[in-house]
């Protein structure tokens, strides 16, 4: 819930959908980015007056993640498996869920993603072992 109006990180969710229709097993989800990719042109006229174009080129971002079972270490060992045998990678989603400070909720879903092991793991004596990915997304729709 969030305090004095602000959103704070436990007001989020987040669940990877595999093609398959079972949810990816994250771990503990400690950390969450993600941000809009686009490309601006400027064009300056003759006129001396400068337009702008955009053009959307998906959403990025990242996880962290404790890890809590092998999952992410199977999911990813099976996608390197599946390329060196010739499979075709198949995109995930990812569904975000907000509870906003104003009680009311809303969910956006990161379609046609792809996930990436970006490090997956220091293992030490008496510490938890962290876990980094990151995804592209073709798009962002709001869903509630």
């Amino acid at each position: 819930m969030s305090q004095a109006g602000y959103s704070l990180g436990r007001d989020l969710t987040v669940v990877v959908t595999l093609p398959d229709g079972s949810s990816l097993n994250l771990g503990k989800v400690t950390k969450w980015t993600a941000k809009q990719d686009a490309t601006e042109q400027k064009i300056k006229g003759i006129d001396g007056i400068t337009d702008h174009l955009r053009f959307y080129e998906g959403w990025s971002g990242s996880f962290d993640v404790e890890r809590r079972a092998n999952d992410l270490d199977v999911y990813f060992s099976t996608l390197e498996a599946n390329y060196y045998a010739g499979i075709a990678e198949l995109p995930v989603t990812i569904q975000q869920t907000i509870s906003e400070p104003s009680g009311s909720v809303s969910q956006y879903s990161f379609q046609g993603a792809l996930l990436k092991f970006d490090d997956a793991g220091d293992w030490m004596g008496d510490k938890a072992v962290s876990q980094k990915m990151s995804f592209v997304a073709s798009r962002r729709i709001k869903q509630a």
